[in-house]
């Protein structure tokens, strides 16, 4: 079924936000995870250590969806406008075509701002799983309670980062759901 570019846009948006709530989840689960290796007996280590390489995996998953999302987004997004540009020309009225001119200027400078903060998501999830990847390996390699007293305070550090990512991209999900209320508002005006 065919969709309108501005429909296609809004639903590429809504579909990167989401992943983006799909991908804080994974983290909040995965940081959980890892958090409960850290404080178990030596016996549940293996199992556990297979839990939290699973939720690594997701993690990681969910991170390269994100990555696929803002690439349709970006072209969900140069497909409206390029559409848009070329209408501009067939205005007859001058003041209407000042108007959507100032429309399209808005609305590109907008998803500038989303897709750049999409991507700024997406680049700092890599060292957030980079480290968690590390840990995961760590555990793999010293399956011991020395390597999870070593992990204890990884656990501090890597809450810290699952945090701050989680609030930027909360962030994000925010700009995503700014750019399709104005886009939804200026199709009804």
């Amino acid at each position: 079924m065919w969709k309108e570019p501005r429909e296609l846009l809004v639903d590429r948006v809504e579909d990167a936000r989401d992943s983006q709530r799909d991908a804080a989840e994974q983290f909040r689960d995965a940081l959980t995870e890892f958090k409960a290796v850290v404080k178990l007996p030596e016996s549940d280590l293996e199992r556990q250590y297979n839990r939290l390489n699973a939720a690594h995996k997701r993690s990681q998953a969910a991170a390269d969806d994100i990555g696929k999302r803002i690439d349709r987004v970006v072209n969900a997004s140069n497909k409206l406008l390029d559409e848009w540009r070329a209408e501009l020309e067939q205005y007859n009225n001058p003041e209407l075509r000042r108007l959507a001119e100032v429309q399209f200027a808005q609305t590109r400078e907008h998803s500038a701002r989303l897709i750049a903060s999409m991507r700024q998501i997406k680049d700092r999830m890599q060292p957030v799983l980079a480290s968690f990847q590390d840990q995961v390996l760590y555990l793999k390699h010293n399956l011991n309670m020395s390597a999870i007293a070593t992990l204890d305070g990884e656990a501090t550090i890597i809450e810290s980062d699952v945090d701050l990512l989680i609030a930027d991209m909360n962030r994000a999900i925010a700009e995503a759901d700014s750019f399709i209320a104005v886009i939804l508002e200026q199709e009804q005006s």
